[in-house]
């Protein structure tokens, strides 16, 4: 695997315990492991049509109070990597519109929400199809650290540190046949346990899609917590996909099934407005939403504006998969 894009120190916010933490991952090897990830659903009001602008959305983020102690004496800037959202943030700012369609609320709605037990199907074109609980996932596949840059296509952004495993090892595992070049996900469908799916703006169950190629990236990956904790229901408990070089609204969550199709899937939010939200959503700062700019971003807890990376800084290890492609088109 090609080397991960780093960033510079000086621009982290992270919590303090986690930084101790990660003296761990000082050296070449650890390096290796930083990514950037970013994973934000899209947000617009009760009518698909009518998703907040850039301004609105940035005006909407938190303040974060910096970490102001000197960086690991031990570690460089390049093993240091990307900046650190808090897990504060990044667990009180969440769009997840099967609760709530407020960022800041989704954390108090979802808060009972039960992820024990939870099964996940793997199925379609397979040959070894089948129904796991998070215990039979967890003990089937190590669990990594990845930090990755989220980027929303609200044009705001986070930086995550997950942990998961690649999804192509449970694709593999699963054993797919020829005529698989999809993966169809989706996420539980309980109005009663996630009030927000009673809207009927939208087609429930959220439902997602990947190209083959761009589920067995390695990038890619199934996460079961943050900050070295399961993952809260208001990140999407038990059980989500990260995608960081796309829109976080890619990066589904809380998923019961992954299944392998031979068609292109629709998506919640390409029936909702096929016009804004195509299959592919890669970040892409030349390609503007129909409503606002993609060229800049606010990184939550920051007060001023980022240019915002092709791919989401992700382009090294991802751009071929698209060689000969009009992503103004293929959006």
């Amino acid at each position: 695997m090609s080397r991960l894009p780093k960033i510079p120190w000086y621009e982290i916010t992270s919590e303090s315990t986690y930084l101790n933490r990660r003296q761990l991952m000082v050296g070449a090897g650890a390096a290796l492991s930083l990514a950037a990830l970013a994973a934000c659903g899209m947000e617009a009001p009760a009518a698909p049509a009518a998703a907040p602008s850039e301004a609105a959305a940035a005006d909407a983020s938190p303040t974060a109070t910096p970490d102001t102690r000197e960086p690991m004496a031990s570690a460089t800037a390049d093993e240091l990597g990307d900046p650190l959202n808090s897990f504060e943030q990044i667990t009180n700012y969440n769009n997840f519109y099967e609760f709530s369609t407020d960022k800041e609320a989704v954390a108090r709605v979802a808060k009972d929400f039960p992820i024990s037990p939870w099964t996940v199907t793997v199925g379609g074109l397979v040959d070894n199809p089948g129904t796991y609980d998070m215990d039979d996932i967890r003990g089937m596949f190590d669990i990594e650290e990845r930090i990755y840059r989220l980027r929303c296509v609200e044009a705001w952004s986070m930086v995550i540190p997950w942990q998961g495993f690649p999804l192509g090892k449970l694709l593999a595992a699963a054993g797919p046949k020829s005529e698989a070049k999809y993966v169809r996900f989706k996420t539980l469908h309980d109005p009663v346990l996630m009030p927000g799916q009673t809207s009927t703006w939208y087609s429930w169950p959220y439902t997602e899609g990947l190209r083959m190629d761009e589920a067995m990236n390695d990038l890619a990956i199934l996460s079961t917590g943050l900050y070295g904790k399961d993952l809260l229901p208001q990140s999407g408990a038990p059980l989500r996909l990260v995608v960081p070089w796309k829109y976080g609204f890619k990066s589904i969550k809380s998923i019961v099934s992954i299944d392998l199709v031979a068609e292109q899937p629709s998506s919640l939010w390409m029936d909702a407005a096929p016009n804004e939200y195509g299959f592919y959503a890669n970040v892409n700062p030349d390609v503007n939403h129909p409503r606002w700019s993609q060229a800049s971003e606010r990184r939550i807890g920051e007060s001023g504006r980022r240019e915002t990376l092709p791919f989401n800084g992700y382009a090294e290890q991802v751009a071929g998969l698209y060689d000969g492609m009009d992503l103004s088109k293929n959006f």
